[in-house]
């Protein structure tokens, strides 16, 4: 399987400045030129103002959305792209194209957007708008090294909206200490004005607008710049971005010696040897909560891979996962932890029901050493790798990002050799331009020995799973490991059904879901080495469609999934890619429903907060004819005891509609095919 791109019409018009300026200064000041760049549907129009400083504003349906926002970067040596900068034309024109995605919630993304590049000396500043947002980039030009001191993204907005906030989690008096974190929070949910000054905001971050509307602010094709941060310094309703600073001194610390501490950092965020473009800066908006669940505005800006590049070997799919359930097995005779019978036993299930992989995380190789070639004494990896291949089980290995990064060439080429499908690498904790680089490194050195990674303790996706095929999850997500530790003032619940509008904009997450002891409100408390989730049982399956994540962990136990035949055949048939997605219904914060189709099959999931909820679901998606569906729904008592759920089966209803109900906390699955004989 090779990239390919499918090409629609592309028109540029490319048009003199003085036939695209109009002037808007008073008398004796200097001219202010203002762009207008509309939305394919019209809905959309930004507005840039290009003078001594470029602002730009935006307006969804003829309302301001984005007040004048000042944008601009500063350079080492005095020069400052967009401000003073010498405008010398501009380009327009538009873009109808399709991407044929890759191990993706669809197989074909569509890419239609209308396009204004201003050209100034030294520098481009490039808009798009599609008609589910706007994106700006800068692109240096210059010929010769330089570094950024700053960048200025201002997000102005017209009034005190509300906002789901993603604060960085833990944080001290020094501010500078919140650019070491795992990205993972709930949301506050504020006003703009609320905000607490103390803290930044890692995104995607959603701002409400009036009349319903939704906007959400991330970025794309971030692979050689430190990530944006949000801040609100002053109570007011302008946000603007904050960039970690280039690191000056890492050393050896954190989690089990496998992390890179920053010390020292420079005084400038990036540098470079020549010219370059810097990552996309994103407005998505959707006058609907549920095309948020949709969007593709990430995978769309994220450069393509390498179209000579096949990524066939890729394989998605779903990892029996031992670290949640803390290595708990039972009815078995052997004693369980890290150690061949332990893993011979996971590798069996996982053939026994179509997993297609195992993971061996943390606690394989010697603990300490920051060294992945020194695998703990007793356990023979060599051997497991050749069982699981006889088996047709793939192999996946946790690993310390400072480990990784430490010794990566030898790392990939020895283990690749030994069999071992790709890396789980954790533990960076950071988004500098350094830690970024990682990523891109990791990715493409994995991809030379034919390794999937997936990156754990990390930020949300910015589009390398588009240009490396390979990067097959992300975290950067509150998941399912925080109810081993999490108290109940953790709602999880709520979280569940806040996500999938917020963090799963930017991509796939590795939430890590499949939990079989599930408690409801009041029953739930923090048990690690037997933990359990909050709300139902049909909640965890309903995961399994919602949650975009092309490589699923099933994080509990075998033997527990083993006297759960009925939800084992779902979370065991259920695919992790998708050729179609529908974003069904959905409000943020409350509920969700989505459907996925896979060949001819459908599968549809649904999930809803704490409050019980009766909703009606619209499967007109369906093509013409007659439909079998296995439903898993809430049982009678699923408010009390949360395991309690009914499976049957039944047609699609004619009227292609049925409602559902949820008990609090709750989910509904399905999973509809073709009825046999049907034509």
């Amino acid at each position: 399987m090779k990239l390919r791109l499918l090409t629609g019409a592309l028109h540029v018009a490319v048009l003199m400045s003085f036939l695209s300026v109009l002037p808007l200064s008073a008398a004796g000041s200097r001219d202010v030129r203002k762009f207008v760049l509309d939305s394919p549907d019209g809905r959309l129009k930004a507005e840039i103002n290009v003078g001594d400083k470029v602002f730009w504003t935006v307006g969804y349906d003829g309302e301001t959305i984005l007040d004048d926002s000042y944008i601009s970067m500063t350079l080492s040596d005095g020069t400052v792209y967009g401000e003073g900068s010498g405008f010398l034309k501009s380009v327009s024109g538009s873009e109808d194209s399709d991407i044929e995605a890759l191990f993706y919630k669809k197989d074909i993304v569509t890419d239609r957007y209308n396009f204004l590049t201003l050209k100034f000396k030294g520098f481009d500043l490039m808009f798009r708008a599609y008609d589910d947002g706007v994106a700006y980039r800068f692109v240096s030009k210059s010929r010769k090294p330089f570094k950024v001191l700053s960048e200025r993204a201002e997000f102005a907005f017209p009034d005190d909206w509300n906002a789901y906030i993603p604060y960085v989690r833990d944080f001290t008096d020094d501010f500078g200490s919140q650019f070491f974190n795992s990205f993972e929070n709930t949301y506050a949910h504020t006003r703009l004005s609320g905000w607490d000054a103390r803290r930044l905001a890692f995104l995607p971050i959603v701002i409400e607008a009036p009349e319903g509307k939704k906007i959400c602010i991330t970025e794309s094709d971030l692979v050689d710049y430190p990530g944006m941060y949000l801040h609100n310094a002053d109570g007011s309703s302008v946000l603007k971005g904050v960039f970690a600073g280039y690191p000056d001194e890492i050393v050896q610390g954190g989690h089990n010696m496998l992390q890179g501490v920053v010390k020292t950092r420079k005084e400038y965020i990036a540098r470079y040897e020549k010219g370059t473009s810097f990552p996309w800066r994103i407005l998505i908006v959707a006058d609907e909560d549920r095309k948020l669940a949709d969007s593709d505005m990430v995978y769309r800006l994220a450069a393509p891979a390498d179209p000579d590049a096949d990524y066939s070997w890729v394989r998605p799919g779903k990892v029996a996962w031992e670290w949640w359930n803390d290595w708990n097995l039972y009815d078995v005779s052997f004693k369980t932890g890290i150690n061949n019978e332990t893993y011979e036993y996971y590798i069996d299930f996982a053939a026994d029901h179509g997993i297609e992989y195992v993971i061996l995380d943390e606690g394989w190789s010697v603990k300490g050493k920051a060294d992945l070639l020194q695998v703990i004494p007793g356990l023979d990896l060599q051997a497991l790798a050749d069982y699981a291949a006889g088996k047709n089980v793939g192999l996946i290995l946790w690993a310390g990002y400072y480990a990784f990064d430490k010794d990566m060439e030898e790392v990939c080429r020895h283990y690749s050799d030994m069999g071992i499908k790709g890396f789980k690498i954790d533990f960076m904790d950071r988004d500098d331009q350094a830690a970024v680089d990682f990523h891109r490194r990791a990715a493409e050195t994995a991809a030379r020995y034919g390794l999937m990674v997936d990156f754990h303790g990390t930020y949300k996706p910015v589009g390398l799973n588009r240009t490396y095929p390979n990067v097959i999850n992300y975290e950067g997500v509150h998941g399912l490991e925080q109810m081993k530790w999490s108290g109940p003032e953790t709602d999880q619940v709520t979280y569940d059904v806040t996500v999938p509008f917020i963090r799963m904009v930017a991509g796939p997450l590795d939430y890590t879901q499949g939990a079989m002891r599930n408690a409801s409100k009041g029953n739930y408390r923090p048990v690690n080495s037997e933990p359990m989730s909050q709300g139902t049982r049909c909640r965890q399956l309903a995961e399994y469609v919602v949650f975009e994540s092309p490589l699923t962990m099933m994080c509990d136990s075998p033997s527990n999934y083993m006297r759960e035949q009925e939800c084992m055949e779902f979370i065991s048939a259920i695919p992790t890619v998708w050729d179609e997605t529908v974003a069904m219904d959905g409000r943020i914060a409350e509920y969700i429903a989505m459907a996925r189709r896979s060949g001819d099959e459908w599968y549809v999931g649904a999930m809803t907060d704490w409050t019980a909820r009766d909703i009606t679901l619209d499967l007109s998606f369906l093509p013409e004819g007659d439909y079998t569906m296995t439903v898993y729904k809430d049982g009678a008592n699923a408010d009390k005891a949360a395991r309690d759920y009914v499976m049957e089966s039944m047609p699609v209803p004619q009227s292609r509609s049925m409602t559902v109900h949820m008990a609090p906390g709750g989910g509904f699955a399905a999973r509809i095919s073709p009825t046999a004989g049907s034509k």
